[in-house]
């Protein structure tokens, strides 16, 4: 088995890593314990105090059973309060689903596009190095 390296010719090295000091929030979760969970991303300033200057930021989260188990769907709502966010997380869930199965149906197009060049594994198998 091969151990991941970082490569020398990325850009940034981990130890050029940095926390984005003006660009911090404080997660706070809802739930109704059943199918929607919502996230507030509440701004703050370094020091833990709430920076007034920016409006929080709101993401919904569910699940769909699908034919192979559970499917995650996490979507942002454009919201300035909570019962906001409440009114319109079953819009915000049909928009990101439309664009998970738009999603899926352009990667079902482009791997039935794809050229098979032979010696090589078709298309969705995964070959062991």
């Amino acid at each position: 088995m091969k151990e991941a390296s970082v490569s020398e010719s990325e850009p940034k090295g981990l130890s050029e890593i940095k926390v984005d000091a003006d660009n911090l929030y404080r997660e706070e979760v809802f739930t109704d314990l059943r199918v929607a969970s919502l996230r507030r991303l509440v701004p703050i300033k370094a020091d833990g105090s709430d920076d007034p200057s920016r409006e929080p930021l709101f993401m919904g989260e569910t699940q769909l059973m699908s034919q192979r188990g559970p499917l995650p769907v996490q979507c942002p709502i454009e919201a300035s309060t909570l019962q906001e966010a409440i009114d319109k997380f079953p819009q915000a869930v049909q928009m990101a689903v439309e664009r998970l199965i738009e999603e899926a149906r352009e990667i079902q197009r482009d791997e039935a596009s794809r050229i098979i060049v032979p010696g090589q594994p078709p298309p969705g198998k995964l070959t062991l190095g």
